[in-house]
């Protein structure tokens, strides 16, 4: 079965495993997700991800990561803001800020998919793929 959304499809698996705090998440691979998925280690939201080959598929294996204890999330909400349904591009000039900078917004440009800061230090709008925080 095809997937009408699946970035919204990873995002909803890392929820579901922050919030029944499993340790990792496998999510089918695409360039997109893994560019997402280094956004995510980057900013510190995950412990790090791997690459596995199972058979002819690719999958990405993301270790999420917590506080001190399991109850201390470091993701405690993620969001799909454009959607197949409903686009939603930005402006250089109107990035949006993601509870007024404490998040961040993964936005699909033509420098690559990058957070709000790095698109506003280069000047570039695009497509507002999620929040993050």
């Amino acid at each position: 079965m095809t997937m009408s959304d699946p970035i919204a499809d990873m995002l909803t698996r890392i929820r579901n495993a922050n919030i029944a705090k499993h340790d990792t998440v496998d999510v089918p691979a695409s360039k997109m997700k893994i560019a997402i998925a280094n956004i995510l280690l980057d900013e510190g939201y995950i412990a790090k991800y791997d690459l596995v080959q199972d058979g002819s598929f690719k999958t990405i294996h993301i270790t999420l990561k917590y506080g001190e204890d399991k109850n201390e999330k470091i993701i405690t909400g993620l969001k799909r803001i454009s959607k197949p349904g409903l686009r939603v591009y930005a402006g250089k000039d109107e990035l949006p800020k993601v509870l007024g900078g404490l998040g961040i917004a993964i936005i699909s440009t033509n420098k690559g998919v990058i957070t709000d800061k790095e698109a506003r230090k280069e000047g570039v709008g695009g497509e507002v793929l999620a929040f993050i925080w």
